[in-house]
């Protein structure tokens, strides 16, 4: 399985970006699929998640403003950021967790900057 993100860049405080997370198969139904971030010096944190049932999460710092969706049949995976702070500032990351196997991939990155 490959992950390819895309949709990454510099955005002032208060603005959006869509990240998008291709996906090399059909892999949703039996992939959690989840976006994390890890900001310069800072550990990596999960942003949001979507199980292969369509159960979604998300973390206590970009809850009621970011959104993750999937598009199954684009085996693609979005991300919606709105009302972006400085401190969401970091390498955006897809994974991909097989549901009953030892099993995870990784994406390679997208950077998200968030200045004025």
């Amino acid at each position: 399985v490959q992950l390819v993100e895309s949709g990454g860049g510099l955005v002032q405080p208060g603005g959006s970006l869509r990240l998008s997370c291709a996906a090399s198969g059909s892999i949703f139904s039996i992939y959690t699929m989840a976006w994390y971030r890890q900001g310069v010096g800072k550990q990596r944190e999960l942003v949001a998640g979507v199980t292969s049932g369509g159960t979604i999460n998300y973390g206590a710092s970009v809850k009621g403003r970011f959104t993750i969706s999937r598009d199954i049949a684009k085996n693609t995976v979005y991300l919606q950021m709105n009302s972006l702070k400085p401190e969401d500032t970091a390498v955006y990351y897809c994974k991909a967790d097989h549901d009953w196997r030892q099993i995870s991939y990784w994406g390679q990155g997208t950077q998200v900057t968030v200045s004025s």
